[in-house]
């Protein structure tokens, strides 16, 4: 699929209906056919597609409307093992038996 955009791929790979209202799209109302990422991970774009789905915008609102409320209230569960590794504070202890000891 080259250098398509993973819209482009996508669009070639699904029906043009919107995954969850079944409204059917053609000519210009195409644009306002999205593609959703499943795992909300806009950098996880596999060739074969297994993570994007056709969304109209109504419905592609709606469900990053009801993930943000999900994070908001803590019933996401988030891969602890991809997160980033920085720890910021981790010389904190250090540093301040240092300055006690002063």
């Amino acid at each position: 699929m080259g250098n398509e955009s993973y819209r482009e791929q996508a669009l070639k790979l699904y029906p043009w209906v919107c995954g969850r209202c079944g409204r059917d799209f053609a000519g210009k109302q195409l644009r306002e056919l999205t593609v959703h990422h499943r795992d909300h991970n806009h950098s996880n774009n596999p060739p074969d597609g297994s993570n994007w789905e056709l969304l109209c915008i109504y419905c592609h609102d709606n469900e990053h409307q009801r993930y943000m409320e999900a994070d908001a209230h803590g019933d996401i569960k988030r891969d602890e093992s991809k997160g980033s590794s920085f720890k910021g504070l981790a010389a904190l202890a250090e540093l301040l038996k240092e300055k006690g000891e002063d």
